[in-house]
Formats: C-alpha cells, structure tokens, sequence
C-alpha cells in the first residue's frame, strides 16, 4: 500500500499579503493586440543560443505539448491555486536552443511589452510557453495564442502575447521593471517594488 502524500493547506499556498480568488482577473497594458489568429503570427527564439529558431503557429502547435498544475499570483494581490495549463516546457526549449553565455532572457510581446528574467527562471520545473489554460484555449484577454507562464513570480513576468525569446548576456530590465517593480519579483518575499 502506497503512502498518502497530506496537501498543503490552501494557507501553506497563499504568499504574504495575498488572498485568493475564483475568476481569473484581467490585467494588462494596453488594448488585446487580437481575438483571431493573424495570418502572420510566428514566434522566435534568439540572441546567445546555439540553436535559433522560429516557428509558424501551427509548427509551434506541433512541439512536444505539456502540463502543470500550479498557484499563480498577482502583484496586485490575487492568487488563484490550481490553475491548469499547457504548452511548450521551457525546459524543453532550453535543450532545444543551447544557450550560449546568456544569463537573462527578455520575452518580448506584442505592444513592445517585455519582461526580464535570469536563465534560470526558465529552467523551472513549471515554466512553460503556454497556449491552453483549463482545458480551454487561451481567451484573448488572458494571452492568446501565447503567453509566458513563469509561475513562481508574479504573474506581470508571465508575459501575454508572446512573439519572442531574446536570450542575451546581462539584465535588461522589462516594461515594469522600469516603472520601479522589482526585478526579482518573489510573491514569498513580496518583492512587489524596487524600493
């Protein structure tokens, strides 16, 4: 008989200064680039790699597909436990590209939106390109036909509408970082401000 594994308690999950919701709330910077599938979509991946790549929709659609459960939360102060989603293992990808002598990545998304991050964010056992999210395909306000889903920092590092994977050497701060929001951006250290 195997033994049991006792779940954390939904407050064990919850990080400081965080309550949880039901829905899914809507928060971004600008207008939703877009509710059907535009004919030129592509995504890319570049910078200190060996391997660059660049993949229509329906090649992307075609990679090796994923799934993880995981709590997501928001500088805002939501979080949302067991949230489903699928896609792209970043881990994947990085076996993938090869990356050479990067040691951040900058996603890029439509709008001239970005987000920051070291490596080894995206070698993260729940870090995904993600495109489904509970069964569903991803509605446009949540980041359709992709979105970064960098789990274990607030949900502003997940960037919607991803076009692109720019692997470079050094930091180079995002759209909120700029704007004064931490980089490190630990929901368990409220690391919310970089002041």
């Amino acid at each position: 008989m195997g033994i049991l594994k006792r779940r954390k308690p939904d407050s064990d999950r919850i990080p400081p200064g965080q309550h949880t919701v039901k829905d899914f709330p809507v928060l971004h910077v600008g207008d939703i680039p877009y509710t059907e599938m535009p004919a030129d979509w592509d995504f890319r991946v570049y910078g200190r790699i060996a391997v660059p790549v660049r993949w229509t929709h329906s090649e992307f659609r075609n990679l090796p597909v994923s799934s993880v459960t995981t709590d997501i939360h928001c500088v805002t102060s939501w979080t949302k436990l067991d949230t489903t989603w699928e896609g792209v293992s970043t881990r994947w990808l990085l076996d993938l590209v090869q990356p050479n002598g990067a040691t951040h990545v900058v996603a890029h998304a439509e709008g001239g939106y970005t987000a920051n991050m070291p490596i080894e964010d995206l070698q993260a056992e729940r870090s995904m390109l993600a495109y489904r999210f509970d069964g569903e395909e991803l509605a446009p306000e949540h980041g359709f036909p992709l979105r970064l889903l960098i789990p274990h920092k607030y949900f502003w590092k997940s960037a919607k509408w991803l076009r692109a994977l720019e692997f470079v050497d050094g930091d180079e701060p995002g759209y909120w970082e700029r704007f004064g929001y931490s980089n490190t951006a630990d929901p368990w250290k409220e690391e919310r401000y970089a002041f």
